[in-house]
């Protein structure tokens, strides 16, 4: 078993050195690590079924960490017991610790918003992750895939904002929601800054998690291609430095995307959360 484990462990360390050494062989150096469907473009450049995946590939990938947390929820759901253990102990801690940290910032009322903040945390973080798996790459490399997540939270945020707001609520907010005569006459200045920064907020979110895990995989790929000429793993402490980014960047682009949907919460109800807490025995 020790014997089995330590290949393994030296099979992840070298792999990614020979298999560079082996598609960068007369080449320019990659800007990221090879993948499995670049390889296969290598080596079958002219497939039908090998261009379009490599055409596809950031798409790919995505959906197959997609489809892994699809595989993984179910048979957590399945195989659920009063006492958990295995993969449903591994969810239920996720989902507590993430539950917790939204409830934080938002208060009781956050527990609604856990689903899909909870959700594109683990998903986030698995396509960040995946970049440092032999084979695999990070979707999150690329800005097609950051910029639709940054999308999709554009579109959750105004939808919580005019379903927790009303539609002329929500439209008053992005006024300014003006108490005077002065703010009566700021509202088209108030107005246009309030919707320019609705518009920039998807794109800084997809602009900064796209430019870190690009750049953590350049960095990688960099010391991999540098340690194919020795055969040496010298890559191997960057992973840490890919894994901890990784962690961070989602951690960030959930913590933001809580911030936004608490600035389109109702006042009110925001007090009424914290004064229930404040008041709640214990």
């Amino acid at each position: 078993m020790m014997k089995s484990r330590f290949l393994l462990f030296s099979l992840y360390l070298f792999l990614p050195s020979i298999v560079f050494a082996s598609e960068a062989a007369g080449e320019e150096t990659a800007l990221e690590a090879p993948n499995a469907i670049t390889l296969l473009y290598h080596y079958f450049p002219h497939q039908p079924i090998v261009e379009f995946l490599h055409h596809w590939e950031n798409i790919f990938f995505s959906a197959l960490v997609a489809s892994l947390i699809g595989a993984i929820g179910c048979i957590a759901a399945k195989r659920s017991s009063l006492v958990p253990r295995g993969v449903q102990n591994l969810f239920e801690f996720a989902v507590e610790g993430l539950d917790n940290f939204i409830c934080g910032i938002l208060g009781e009322t956050g527990r609604q918003f856990t689903p899909f903040i909870g959700t594109l945390f683990i998903y986030i973080f698995l396509m960040n992750v995946a970049g440092i798996i032999p084979g695999l790459k990070s979707p999150t490399s690329s800005f097609g895939i950051t910029f639709p997540l940054g999308l999709a939270v554009f579109f959750y945020v105004q939808y919580t904002g005019i379903r927790k707001l009303g539609f002329f609520r929500y439209l008053n907010h992005l006024s300014g929601e003006p108490q005077n005569i002065v703010g009566l006459l700021l509202i088209p200045l108030m107005l246009f800054l309030h919707v320019v920064g609705e518009l920039v907020k998807p794109l800084s979110l997809s602009l900064r998690l796209f430019g870190n895990i690009w750049g953590e995989d350049v960095l990688v790929a960099v010391f991999i291609g540098m340690g194919s000429k020795f055969f040496a793993p010298i890559h191997f402490p960057f992973l840490f430095l890919a894994l901890l980014t990784s962690f961070v960047q989602a951690t960030v682009f959930c913590l933001l995307t809580t911030i936004y949907i608490s600035l389109m919460l109702p006042h009110g109800e925001e007090h009424h959360e914290k004064d229930s807490i404040k008041t709640r025995p214990g």
